[in-house]
């Protein structure tokens, strides 16, 4: 963190990370330009700090008339703090550095400051300014240096914006200028001019930002596909580039992505079905949102293990913590256990559920064990129930059967739940192709009928009873997204 100079001045020598907002009307708009100060909800006569996880933010007003006004938002990174810290993890190691580009080129940092500090101006009201807050207002956005990491380069930034209606002004920044013979550095300055509502501009930087620099300072959850969807509302749907900007924001996580995309795209499970003639789910209102499958497949697990009573719970093949997180904030389960592949999926988890910064009671409810579904493990064993939530179709199915001897007969719980998708409903899909899996890494994904007479089977083996409840809207002809099975051992 630098001290001694104002940040104003700071500013004036290039030497911080920042975003500048211009409204300037023009001699024949009625437009008050200082207008922006009212619709950014920031006093133009002081400079205004906030402390952040990962520094200060400061916004202050270099000018301000009537013909034109300009904010800024400035970014004070600590970046010392920022690579102690293990809160703060990037996907390509640039944390791993004290000296690293973080502080200087805009990125996830300076989109979290947008988003927290000027969250109010990122909604389509204003008390002051009603008449201004939802239309179009010519703006000029600066942001004096951007990333070009990546095979996609130079170009990008016209990519993501120009389909916007927005004018772009990209400079490259020379390696050194003392040497011009030297070709630029990846590092470029971009101006946006174009005319569009106070609200869907910052929206778009918040998003754009960390899709420009391919990288994110904090470890991505589920809860980022939600983030994405709300703040590309009403511009994001119809973008050339939709698929690139999903991809990168969501840290190429392949099902946030999917999940986002279904949703952004309009094939949600509720857009799907509101165009086939089904009757409507009963007990459901009118205009009543659908939270997302994903949402729905978690929550009707959590419900299952209360119906069995299983305080002490294992989830296998956790992933990054979906339900992982669920159950730690539920004082219902005691002891929670998740196991993976995948190490790196597990330290996501650990950072989407703040192990390090939980309280010794918490802290002591939950283990992450890096462990294979296919293999007996004698630490799974003694729970109340074993979950197994979008597993089994990532398994070759020559290999079922290392899986149910290592849950079924090896771990032994009291109840099994399972989830996996129902290839019925696949149709319902627009985007899916004709006979094709919802994810690529599936190897296979069952009928009702193959579902029910491989649990049948499981159940008779071991000792269980089976009952099947369907999750997320249900079609009358193709039944529902996801199939779940609860095996109760039989006399537990």
């Amino acid at each position: 963190m630098r001290g001694g100079k104002p940040a104003a001045r700071r500013l004036m020598e290039g030497e911080t990370l920042l975003i500048s907002i211009t409204l300037e009307p023009g001699a024949d708009s009625p437009i008050d330009a200082t207008a922006l100060s009212h619709l950014l909800r920031k006093h133009p006569g002081r400079l205004q700090t906030f402390e952040l996880p990962v520094g200060n933010a400061h916004v202050f007003y270099p000018e301000y008339s009537p013909q034109r006004t300009t904010a800024v938002l400035l970014l004070e990174v600590d970046a010392i703090g920022l690579v102690r810290n293990k809160r703060f993890r990037g996907d390509n190691g640039v944390l791993d550095y004290y000296i690293n580009d973080r502080p200087y080129t805009a990125s996830s940092l300076l989109a979290v400051a947008l988003g927290r500090v000027l969250r109010n101006a990122m909604t389509p009201t204003s008390e002051a300014y009603p008449e201004l807050a939802d239309t179009p207002l010519p703006l000029r956005l600066v942001v004096p240096v951007i990333s070009t990491r990546g095979r996609d380069g130079h170009d990008l930034a016209e990519r993501l914006f120009a389909p916007l209606g927005w004018t772009i002004e990209q400079r490259p920044i020379a390696l050194d200028e003392m040497y011009p013979l030297w070709e630029d550095s990846r590092y470029s300055s971009l101006v946006l001019t174009g005319s569009a509502p106070l609200h869907v501009a910052l929206r778009q930087l918040y998003v754009l930002l960390p899709v420009l620099d391919d990288s994110k300072h904090y470890w991505v959850s589920d809860d980022e596909a939600e983030k994405l969807v709300r703040q590309g509302e009403g511009w994001l749907p119809g973008h050339p580039e939709r698929a690139l900007i999903s991809h990168r924001y969501l840290a190429h996580q392949k099902d946030l992505v999917a999940a986002a995309d279904t949703r952004i795209a309009g094939e949600s499970t509720a857009s799907v079905e509101s165009t086939t003639p089904l009757p409507p789910s009963p007990g459901a209102s009118a205009g009543a949102s659908v939270q997302p499958l994903r949402v729905q497949r978690a929550e009707a697990v959590l419900t299952a293990l209360k119906d069995c009573g299983a305080r002490q719970v294992v989830d296998v093949g956790s992933g990054s913590g979906a339900l992982l997180r669920r159950m730690r904030k539920d004082g219902f389960f005691t002891r929670i256990l998740g196991t993976d592949v995948s190490a790196r999926s597990l330290e996501q988890a650990a950072r989407v559920m703040n192990v390090d910064e939980l309280a010794d009671t918490d802290r002591a409810r939950i283990t992450l064990l890096h462990s294979s579904v296919l293999y007996r493990d004698e630490r799974i064993a003694g729970f109340d129930a074993a979950v197994l939530m979008e597993v089994i179709e990532h398994i070759e199915p020559s290999r079922l059967s290392a899986l149910e001897d290592s849950i079924f007969a090896g771990a032994a719980p009291a109840n099994v739940i399972v989830t996996t998708p129902n290839s019925e409903y696949n149709h319902l899909y627009p985007a899916l192709a004709h006979g094709g899996m919802r994810h690529d890494d599936h190897r296979f994904e069952w009928t009702r009928a193959e579902f029910t007479q491989w649990a049948e089977g499981v159940a008779e083996r071991h000792g269980y009873g089976v009952e099947y409840r369907p999750v997320g809207e249900t079609s009358l002809s193709s039944g529902a997204p996801t199939q779940m099975a609860i095996f109760r051992k039989a006399g537990a």
